[in-house]
């Protein structure tokens, strides 16, 4: 398969360009040439598979020309059998509703799915490569320790990972920086999430810094990730399948990557109805697609840090849909986004949107009152996340099989839990651990140029 930029569809590359890379070197996503599309018949084959067998089937054809199929099923095999389910994911009826827990990997977020094989696909690349890889990765709580996880201990690979200082949860930061692996390098940075995206960015397209360091990312907008979580999209919706009634999905987001991977499923010919993106009070997706108003606000910290987010990147594919694949008019959208902080979507474009997409937005004391209904209802304790997802059933009403995301673990969130519920939250034994390890990670300002510094000396 062949991938172009969404903002020059003329260059081609190959999936380990798209892997290693990332990000184009144009600021582009990087995105599928063309996709092959499933028939009801294909379907209907992947239809009894166990979660390993069906992920080696849709990822393959994704990445065909960099390992073959014998290859690609061990490194599958490695990267989930790390995982407390057999199946790597698990679906649970609460109420009226499925929940598709994705907490069940190693650092107990959905990010361990793609991240644990995004890790074992640089051990298998660096393995016939002479060189050493700085990966650079921006975190609002949960991605910095997949993705540290995934990496550590790996021969020829650095990871450097930027988290906003004070501004994600305490089990989430030590779940980062209690390892002592010495290829692991965690910043806090004295600003937002959007903040710390932003210097990996800038970091990206400064070419001569990119290229020095041999820059890889691990961000959500890294193809081989979506590529990863769009599997669980097949999985629930077999799991469930009722040809009499409709598929919806629910989904807590802020950079718009799991909810794209549900996405691209349905482009690939799953059944989908409808997503709901559901966000936080900060909602620019939800501006976005309610009121075709795309607007960076300010960024205000909440009991869901995760999704403290006003840039959300993944958005761009989307954009680059709705302008009719044209990479000229995605540039210009992206380049006044930049200037601006501001894209307002036309009506034909909203309505296309709401084709796929509708949005839910809940604010803090919504998300509490979610947490503690669903307790007292059923004796199950959702995240906050989850629980914005969960609570976004309530305010839209969709007929048919709806299905909750479940992105991460109470656990990892004991503060919001305490005041919901006033139960603490345990961590699971294997990581309890965490919170008495020591701690290392270095403050540093929202500055370029000593970010780049610091890397450099350590890579």
């Amino acid at each position: 398969m062949n991938y172009i930029s969404t903002r020059n569809n003329s260059d081609s590359f190959k999936f380990e360009d798209v892997f290693i890379k990332g990000l184009a070197d144009d600021g582009g996503l990087f995105i599928p040439k063309s996709l092959h599309k499933y028939s009801q018949k294909d379907l209907l084959k992947l239809k009894n598979l166990e979660y390993k067998e069906l992920a080696k089937k849709i990822i393959y054809p994704f990445i065909g020309d960099f390992m073959s199929e014998n290859d690609l099923s061990r490194v599958i095999d490695k990267s989930y059998s790390v995982f407390r389910k057999e199946n790597v994911v698990d679906l649970v009826e609460i109420g009226d509703r499925s929940v598709l827990e994705l907490f069940h990997g190693p650092t107990l977020a959905f990010k361990d799915v793609a991240m644990q094989l995004l890790g074992n696909f640089y051990e298998y690349y660096l393995s016939n490569k002479n060189e050493k890889i700085n990966i650079v990765v921006a975190t609002s709580g949960d991605t910095g320790a997949a993705a540290i996880d995934a990496i550590k201990g790996k021969e020829n690979v650095n990871i450097f990972v930027l988290h906003p200082n004070n501004r994600i949860s305490a089990v989430q930061r030590k779940l980062m920086t209690t390892g002592k692996e010495k290829n692991v390098f965690n910043i806090a940075i004295e600003g937002s999430f959007d903040d710390c995206q932003n210097l990996v960015k800038a970091m990206f397209t400064d070419k001569a810094f990119a290229n020095e360091i041999k820059m890889s990312g691990v961000n959500s907008i890294n193809w081989a990730r979506i590529i990863a979580q769009s599997v669980y999209y097949f999985y629930s919706y077999f799991l469930i399948e009722d040809n009499n009634e409709p598929i919806n999905f629910s989904v807590p987001t802020g950079n718009f990557g799991d909810v794209y991977a549900g996405y691209l499923a349905k482009k690939i010919g799953l059944p989908i109805n409808k997503f709901i993106v559901a966000t936080n009070q900060n909602d620019i997706l939800h501006r976005a697609i309610s009121k075709g108003t795309y607007e960076m606000n300010n960024v205000s910290e909440t009991i869901s840090p995760s999704m403290d987010i006003q840039i959300a990147s993944n958005f761009e594919r989307l954009i680059y849909d709705l302008n009719n694949f044209s990479d000229k008019k995605t540039t210009e959208v992206m380049k006044n986004i930049k200037e601006k902080g501001k894209y307002l979507i036309d009506k034909k474009s909203l309505d296309k949107i709401n084709i796929d997409f509708l949005s839910s937005r809940m604010d803090e004391n919504e998300i509490l009152k979610t947490i503690k209904t669903v307790y007292e209802k059923f004796s199950i304790v959702l995240d906050p996340h989850s629980a914005i997802g969960y609570g976004a059933f309530d305010k839209i009403n969709l007929k048919g099989n709806n299905v909750v995301l479940a992105t991460a673990h109470p656990c990892k969130f004991p503060d919001a839990i305490k005041k919901a519920i006033n139960l603490k939250a345990e961590l699971p034994n294997e990581l309890v651990y965490v919170l008495d390890e020591k701690e290392n990670y270095d403050i540093i300002e929202n500055n370029l140029s000593k970010i780049k510094n610091h890397i450099k000396e350590r890579a």
